[in-house]
């Protein structure tokens, strides 16, 4: 590896660091670039810590430049923002403050624009970790996006109308958007080691590329001239998608490649890594890109394999032999170079990565032409829904790879890291791609060992936190809530829906709640519909509570049935809901507000029979509605009026337009409001007419549609949220509501 290669990667390393804005893992970060540069000598080692430092300086000043950016712009009446996202009534965003450039999330009251429109937002103005939120806010357009956001957008709207249900993962694959990606995909994916086929990187470009190249000469163009055709259209390509981190870095690596074999000066691979990579130099915000991160590492990973292959003599063996072994051996040192990014941002590290990249490349390769042919020739629908039929089974046989594999059991190890295990991990990482690819493998590996050594008994479990804390997960659309005690203990409110293939309980509940620690001592069912029901029994046999508490309503979902005879057979105390029943765990008041069995008597949907749970914790109060809708709204407003204010609301029945009536919200007051509902579901929930009832009482809406999971946080006086990678403080009500 070249000392140009080493002296970005410390210089990255610094920036991180910086980013990080913890002094000590800023010299942690130098001291181990100068031990990577001890194995060249002092002055190596010394240069080394150096450009870490300055890496480190830089994001510093970066990140100072935003917090000056967030402080000026807090005093402003309404800011200007660049628009990442599409944004809609009741929406959320994200985009940057102009001029100056600093992260802005909007929480949309009214207003819509879509993504690359300059808007003004007018509304509550608050700090967050990532720099500021536009509370009930309302947008006014003032420019329409520019031709690269444009032609982005007209990209997607291709898709969705070329490739229909394939639309969300052809859109993951070409134009680097997941955002209406299904969680359980997501989920699966990650468990299958498959994370970063959702990322554009290096093998999506490159396929591309040689697809492209391959046709241009089977055209009879000139081998050069094929070679300076591709390179125009990977750039107009890449320019054609918005030019997302990722995608930018392996079109610079393409450019690079063919222009060197154009001019017939070959170069080492490691110095194309390099100039791909160099993003953060412009962009110091790049380095914080997880698509940036996974592409740089395993392209990486894939050199050291390639070398570290030669090294051990695969290349000498049977065609068939070697292309399997290249593909396990890179896939493994790219699972473990990717570790510490995936465990970070999944909260899970595949054990199956190696056998299921195995089987999933050969497809990717198959299907990345196919979906970019049918992009480029969208306009032309006939000819379009060609490449569209064809790339459906290769796409549909992908997701079986990420599903099968997930399946298997043991497939990946949910995983709660800290910044201090993420930073070993990486250590580890680092180690064993540099140990792989120089001559010089004895001390780089021993590093290695050190740190797995040090991950081994270092303690990942959170500590006890002294809050409790709301989780809604992101399943799509049902609901499953978890609710933590501040002793670590879960009550689980539903458990999400069930598919074909499999449950929301096994993909997202499970790992979540397992990644993050701590038992499960009560799981709350709201009503028997499969949406809220269908990964009950799996939660039930793994996670195995105390009890297990619904309205005892009848359903027909056949989960429904299964949940209570599996709880039956393994010892788990099944009680009905009761009004006024109250449970407290670690100080957590846990009330039971409905419903009531001579209510239930007479009604034959099990949305009316709703639990209703309050949960209180100091001064904070949690109402959670489940599916209940207008007639048991009023029947708690008749029994239980009192008890109905609270902080914070769960939206009942999805924000349908049958639930969350004006006296209702009159009496619960909400100062946020958390709805649970599935991307593009076909129920077109939310309804905009609720969203705007439910702010024009002054709560904060946020969708997990639109940010993916939520939690809140409350010491029993206070309330933070956190979601889509954001955390603020609920400002308290001026006038404060009066309590019951």
């Amino acid at each position: 590896m070249p000392l140009v290669a080493y002296s970005l990667g410390a210089y990255l390393a610094g920036l991180l660091a910086g980013f990080q804005g913890s002094a000590a893992v800023i010299l942690a970060a130098g001291i181990a670039a100068g031990m990577v540069g001890a194995l060249r000598g002092r002055p190596v080692a010394a240069t080394f810590s150096a450009l870490a430092f300055s890496g480190a300086l830089v994001a510093h000043a970066v990140a100072r430049d935003d917090v000056v950016c967030a402080k000026d712009a807090s005093r402003r009446p309404a800011l200007t923002v660049l628009l990442d996202h599409d944004i809609d009534d009741g929406g959320f965003g994200r985009g940057e403050i102009l001029p100056c450039g600093g992260p802005v999330s909007i929480s949309a009251d009214e207003g819509r624009a879509v993504a690359g429109s300059v808007v003004v937002a007018r509304g509550e103005i608050v700090s967050t970790t990532r720099g500021l939120l536009v509370q009930h806010a309302e947008l006014r357009p003032v420019s329409r996006p520019s031709l690269l956001a444009r032609w982005r957008n007209a990209a997607g709207a291709g898709i969705d109308r070329t490739f229909g249900s394939d639309a969300p993962l052809v859109r993951a694959l070409l134009i680097a958007d997941r955002h209406d990606l299904a969680p359980e995909l997501r989920d699966q994916f990650a468990a299958a080691g498959l994370a970063h086929v959702l990322a554009i990187a290096g093998l999506h470009v490159g396929i591309i590329a040689l697809a492209i190249e391959i046709a241009l000469q089977l055209m009879g163009v000139p081998r050069r001239r094929a070679a300076i055709i591709t390179i125009a259209a990977v750039i107009l390509y890449v320019a054609v998608i918005g030019a997302p981190v990722p995608a930018v870095r392996s079109a610079a690596m393409l450019t690079v490649l063919l222009t060197t074999r154009i001019a017939q000066r070959p170069t080492s691979r490691w110095a194309i890594v390099t100039v791909g990579a160099c993003q953060p130099l412009v962009d110091p915000r790049a380095v914080l890109d997880a698509g940036y991160q996974l592409s740089v590492v395993g392209v990486a990973s894939m050199i050291s394999a390639g070398i570290v292959s030669r090294r051990i003599g695969v290349h000498q063996l049977h065609w068939l032999a070697k292309s399997i072994l290249l593909t396990l051996i890179g896939t493994t040192i790219a699972t473990i170079g990717s570790a510490p990014i995936v465990a970070w941002v999944f909260g899970r590290v595949s054990l199956v990565a190696p056998l299921s990249n195995l089987a999933a490349t050969p497809l990717l390769e198959f299907a990345q032409p196919m979906i970019f042919a049918g992009m480029i020739v969208a306009p032309i629908h006939p000819l379009a829904s060609i490449f569209a039929d064809a790339a459906h089974p290769i796409l549909a046989g992908l997701m079986l790879v990420a599903s099968k594999a997930a399946s298997i059991p043991g497939a990946s190890i949910p995983v709660a890291p800290t910044a201090l295990a993420t930073g070993i991990t990486a250590v580890m990482s680092g180690g064993v791609i540099v140990a792989c690819a120089s001559r010089e493998w004895r001390m780089p590996l021993a590093i290695a060992a050190t740190a797995v050594a040090a991950l081994i008994w270092l303690p990942l479990a959170p500590a006890t936190s002294g809050k409790v804390e709301l989780h809604m997960m992101d399943v799509g659309q049902g609901d499953a809530i978890g609710l933590r005690t501040p002793h670590g203990h879960w009550v689980l409110i539903d458990a999400g829906p069930a598919w074909r293939a499999g449950d929301a309980g096994r993909s997202t509940v499970m790992p979540y709640l397992g990644r993050r620690g701590g038992s499960l001592d009560l799981f709350v069912l709201s009503h028997p519909h499969t949406d809220h029901v269908g990964g009950a029994p799996s939660v039930l046999h793994a996670m195995h509570p105390a009890t297990y508490i619904d309205a005892g309503f009848p359903g027909s979902a056949e989960m429904y049935r299964a949940s209570l005879e599996l709880s039956r057979r393994e010892g788990i105390r099944w009680r009905r809901a009761r009004p006024d029943d109250v449970i407290t765990i670690d100080g957590v008041r846990l009330r039971i507000l409905a419903p009531d069995s001579a209510w239930t008597s007479r009604l034959k949907d099990p949305n009316l029979a709703s639990v209703v749970l309050l949960a209180e914790f100091g001064d904070v109060r949690m109402l959670f509605m489940g599916d209940a809708e207008r007639p048991e709204e009023d029947w708690l407003l008749e029994h239980e009026r009192a008890e109905l204010r609270a902080d914070v609301l769960k939206v009942g029945h999805h924000g349908s337009k049958t639930s969350s009536s004006e006296p209702f919200l009159d009496a619960v007051s909400p100062r946020l409001a958390l709805v649970s509902v599935g991307a593009g579901n076909t129920y077109h929930l939310p309804t905009p007419d609720v969203l705007r009832r439910i702010a024009a009482h002054g709560a904060q809406v946020l969708r997990t549609d639109l940010v993916g999971p939520i939690v809140a946080r409350t010491d029993g006086h206070r309330i933070f949220v956190e979601t889509a990678g954001d955390q603020w403080e609920l400002p308290m009500r001026s006038p404060p509501s009066p309590r019951p």
